[in-house]
């Protein structure tokens, strides 16, 4: 099972996206600033996640959220009003991030 996520920083506000398929450790690796690129914006919280079989499809999911470049088309998707290509599309409630339960 592949990930493809979307970290809030609760520092700056920045939103980072990427795929895994350990979410988990992944998380704590950008928590723990194991990361380089963004290491400086620790801590994130999980705000969105989609499920894929394959890693291919996951890289190329990765890929088309980032292409897009919008900041309005992330908080789209976080909120529910972009259809995903993906599987399967779960919001972070699932994992105990900040999204209430029942609000998905």
């Amino acid at each position: 099972m592949y990930f493809v996520y979307i970290l809030k920083s609760l520092k700056n506000g920045r939103y980072y996206i990427g795929y895994t398929s350990n979410l988990e450790k992944r998380i704590q690796e950008h928590n723990h600033g194991n990361t380089k690129g963004n290491r400086y914006f620790a801590p994130f919280e999980l705000v969105y996640k989609e499920i894929y079989s394959d890693a291919t499809t996951a890289r190329k999911r990765e890929f088309h959220i980032k292409r897009q470049k919008d900041r309005k088309y992330i908080e789209n998707l976080i909120n529910g009003a972009v259809v995903q290509l993906g599987e399967r599309s779960v919001r972070n409630a699932e994992v105990g991030g900040s999204i209430p339960p029942g609000s998905i």
